[in-house]
């Protein structure tokens, strides 16, 4: 069942994304940290969030974004800041080779060129075990649809460009089209997509 996230859905979504992310940087800076970003999103006006749940109502996928992704990060940390700098002295304190990467995200955040009209969908997870079920197709068509009943009409995303072949294409599949490449500061390359909805009749 696909539903609408819900604050009490976070720590099982944080423990899919940990499960899901290993070794990415949202994940580095820890479990603290997912969760004061999740919450937020889900807490926000702008914050879209749907989970798929087993018959016991185990959250086994997620998808989150926001309708106003422009100035997201600083909508979040303006918010949560004590907390965010709480969470982020202990990550450095475990992996001080964080540092660069935290200061570069900080200065420049990766995130996808902004249009007027334009939403964003942040992360999107399925647990290892129940991935190739069709799963993650749902959790994007259920994103997308509230999407289009907010009255917006473009969506974007970044996803990594190499190594990343079957992720691509499943956005490629679900009508996402490749707007442009692009290097993070930290050498790492990306793919933005976009995808326009046709208006609700």
């Amino acid at each position: 069942m696909v539903r609408k996230m819900q604050l009490s859905d976070v720590n099982q979504v944080v423990n899919v994304h940990l499960t899901s992310f290993q070794g990415f940087f949202l994940t580095i800076l820890g479990e603290k940290f997912l969760r004061l970003l999740y919450s937020f999103i889900i807490t926000s006006p702008d914050g879209v969030g749907y989970v798929c749940v087993d018959k016991d109502e185990i959250v086994i996928g997620f998808v989150c974004g926001t309708t106003k992704p422009l100035g997201f990060y600083k909508r979040f940390f303006k918010k949560k800041w004590w907390n965010i700098i709480l969470t982020i002295l202990f990550s450095i304190i475990r992996d001080p080779s964080i540092i660069p990467r935290l200061v570069w995200r900080v200065l420049k955040p990766p995130q996808p060129s902004t249009e007027p009209g334009t939403a964003t969908l942040m992360s999107i997870a399925v647990h290892p075990n129940y991935q190739n079920k069709g799963i993650g197709k749902l959790l994007v068509q259920e994103f997308l649809g509230e999407i289009r009943r907010q009255g917006i009409q473009r969506v974007n995303l970044t996803t990594d460009k190499e190594k990343n072949d079957a992720v691509n294409l499943f956005y490629q599949r679900l009508g996402f089209q490749l707007a442009r490449s692009f290097v993070t500061p930290e050498g790492r390359w990306m793919n933005e997509y976009v995808i326009t909805l046709s208006k609700e009749e």
